[in-house]
């Protein structure tokens, strides 16, 4: 009987020993909701000199966070050129949604992120200031379970000086451990003392360059797959201290602030997640390899030990390869196809002198363009000029129509728009001997612009030329007079002003003035004038 008994209570203890270790794994997998507001502003108002990558970052690493961070779309908000309000009204939108996400029980990180100017203890936005206190407040106060804020820009580091301040990655993880990770983290891309520096050969800033590249799975020192905090940190804070110890600003040394309750590392990206990118097999040679985009830029960096396998996720595109030996330089290709991973054939490079270095940079007045296209609908009015001849002739039209816009593929700032607009009423002629005539008079306008846009935020004015085929019809009630119809291309140009009140979203107001010959018993010359508001959709 004492030994049933012994039995029963050892399998009760084994029932309560295993319990334990699945509720534990099971706390431990919980899913983590992820949000991310990154935000970018080459503009940092008055006594401060504009920045050249500070967008170009942001957009990286919104990109990078969709891709490879487990953030959804719509959890992600990217901020360009936009003042501090804006930047508060994103964050308090992301809170809501965060707050949504808790009442239905799960565990939410909020990822902040911004590159731009800092000046006198506040963030730079364009015109207006950020104090970095208070939003180190605002984020320790934010309902989130986890809180990290990258901040990429001159003497950021005074967020951290005050407390929990280090210049070394050397924190204590234990990976091993069970209990979930809560509190706030601050990464910044300089001490309190130090300008963060930017660089023409990788079209950003080091810090953010390293950061991301290292995301992509260069930091991925364990092999797991998966990008740590400590991992990221530590790999950016050491090329970025390498990079610019040479230059002439002097060294620049990223800093951390760690507020955690509890133990565990966080996973930023899960490079192996994803299918596409590069391996480069355990056979390649050691050393650090360089992928460099079509305009020149190094996008990514990879360094790699003697028989180990390492693995990049690349976004899909074209690269040139280059690994750096101490006379020579070994330079190929390799193409990513979104969903496959390309494995690196280094016996496929080749040999070449210094002097044929791929790596070229951006010029000083040119930036990576990042096209995107808008489609909108379009409501307004067309009129000519002189009274007689819409009394008599061509009458007052509303339009509808379309647009089809191409932006900032050229270059930065241009958009090429294609437009159509229709129009259609009834009126009634005025000429002597055919007053009170009457007859549907139509146009149709087709139309193409190329428009320069100066970003002001959420605003953007704008102007350029435009061209326009135009077509007007007038079909009488009367069977006895026959239909008339005109045709022509007219020349002219486009003025307005874009405001985006959502991040996908956007008004625009267009006046358009044009200008024609038209030849009725003699040659005239013509002009009118339309105006439209579109509501466009970014793509």
């Amino acid at each position: 009987m004492a030994a049933a008994q012994a039995l029963r209570l050892l399998a009760g203890h084994a029932r309560v020993l295993v319990l334990g270790v699945l509720l534990a794994t099971a706390v431990q997998a919980q899913p983590l909701r992820r949000f991310a507001l990154v935000a970018g502003n080459d503009e940092g108002g008055a006594g401060t000199r504009p920045l050249r990558f500070a967008k170009d970052d942001a957009r990286k690493m919104h990109d990078l966070l969709v891709r490879l961070g487990g953030v959804e779309p719509g959890d992600a908000r990217l901020l360009l050129d936009e003042s501090a309000e804006d930047f508060l009204q994103a964050l308090a939108r992301l809170e809501t949604r965060v707050q949504a996400a808790r009442a239905r029980g799960e565990r939410t990180s909020l990822l902040v992120y911004y590159s731009g100017h800092a000046k006198d203890g506040s963030l730079r936005m364009g015109d207006s200031a950020l104090n970095l206190e208070a939003l180190k407040h605002r984020l320790a106060a934010t309902p989130v379970d986890i809180r990290i804020a990258i901040l990429d820009s001159c003497r950021s580091g005074a967020l951290t000086r005050r407390k929990g301040a280090r210049r070394a990655p050397s924190f204590d993880i234990d990976a091993g451990t069970v209990q979930e990770s809560r509190g706030l983290v601050i990464l910044t891309s300089s001490s309190a003392d130090e300008d963060s520096q930017e660089s023409d050969l990788l079209g950003g800033s080091y810090f953010s360059h390293h950061l991301v590249s290292g995301l992509m799975g260069d930091a991925d020192r364990s092999a797991d797959g998966q990008v740590t905090l400590f991992e990221a940190y530590s790999h950016a804070y050491a090329r970025t201290v390498a990079d610019t110890a040479d230059s002439s600003a002097g060294a620049q040394h990223p800093t951390f602030s760690y507020d955690m309750a509890g133990q565990g590392d966080l996973v930023l990206t899960s490079p192996r997640g994803s299918n596409e990118g590069l391996l480069v097999p355990r056979t390649a040679p050691a050393g650090d390899y360089y992928f460099v985009n079509p305009r020149g830029l190094v996008v990514a960096e990879l360094h790699k030990t003697v028989d180990t396998e390492r693995r990049l996720a690349l976004a899909p595109g074209t690269y040139t390869v280059k690994r750096r030996l101490a006379d020579r330089l070994r330079v190929g290709e390799a193409e990513v196809q979104r969903g496959l991973t390309t494995v690196l054939d280094e016996s496929r490079l080749r040999d070449t002198p210094f002097s044929d270095d791929p790596v070229k940079g951006v010029p000083s007045r040119m930036r990576e363009p990042h096209a995107y296209w808008t489609v909108g609908l379009s409501g307004g009015h067309h009129s000519f000029f002189d009274s007689s001849t819409r009394e008599n002739l061509f009458p007052y039209v509303p339009l509808m129509g379309l647009e089809l816009g191409l932006h900032d593929y050229l270059r930065e700032g241009w958009s090429w728009t294609f437009d159509l607009a229709l129009g259609m009423r009834h009126a009634t002629l005025g000429l002597p001997n055919l007053e009170g005539t009457s007859y549907r008079y139509s146009l149709l306008s087709v139309g193409t612009s190329l428009l320069v846009e100066w970003p002001l935020g959420r605003v953007s004015p704008f102007v350029g030329p435009r061209f326009a085929y135009l077509a007007m019809q007038r079909d009488f009630a009367d069977a006895d007079f026959p239909d008339q119809r005109y045709g022509m291309i007219t020349p002219g140009l486009v003025a307005g002003v874009r405001w985006r009140p959502l991040e996908r979203v956007e008004l625009t107001g267009n006046f358009r003035l044009h200008y024609f010959f038209y030849n009725v018993d003699y040659q005239r010359s013509l002009g009118y004038w339309e105006f439209l508001v579109l509501v466009k959709y970014r793509f």
